[in-house]
């Protein structure tokens, strides 16, 4: 059954993190679990579902990260602690947005890596999404530079 396609928002927010992270040579795209995720250095590090974020963060912080607003757990149960949502709330602003990238790419060195699967020559990877070339994205509401 193919993918559903995703929506504008969805969209541009991809295109957002792609952007802050087109820097990098080693960041792989892939979708998992309905997300579409960049992968840093083979670690999952970001992701996209809707319009919330997926950040990989300091297991040792959880707590920290768990009493803050527009925030909430991958696994309220625990076992995915340093995992975390981020409303479109917690990233509305240049500078919350960037703690966020900030905090994730920091952590990245010290996460540990998923072993790779090996992939069936019949499914080649998915092709990344892309925006129209008439809109550039912006996900700051009025928030100037």
């Amino acid at each position: 059954m193919p993918a559903r396609p995703l929506r504008d928002e969805t969209l541009h927010l991809i295109d957002a993190v792609r952007t802050a992270l087109a820097h990098r040579s080693d960041v792989d795209e892939r979708r998992l679990f309905g997300s579409y995720c960049f992968f840093v250095d083979g670690k999952l590090c970001i992701a996209v579902k809707g319009e919330e974020l997926l950040v990989r963060l300091p297991p040792g912080r959880h707590a920290e990260f768990q009493e803050m607003q527009n925030t909430r757990e991958l696994s309220p149960e625990g076992k995915m602690q340093g995992y975390f949502w981020v409303e479109p709330n917690g990233y509305a602003t240049r500078a919350q947005w960037h703690f966020w990238l900030r905090e994730a790419l920091a952590y990245n060195p010290q996460a540990k890596a998923t072993p790779p699967r090996k992939r069936a020559a019949a499914n080649p990877p998915p092709a990344a999404p892309s925006i129209s070339k008439s809109k550039r994205h912006s996900i700051f509401d009025d928030d100037t530079p």
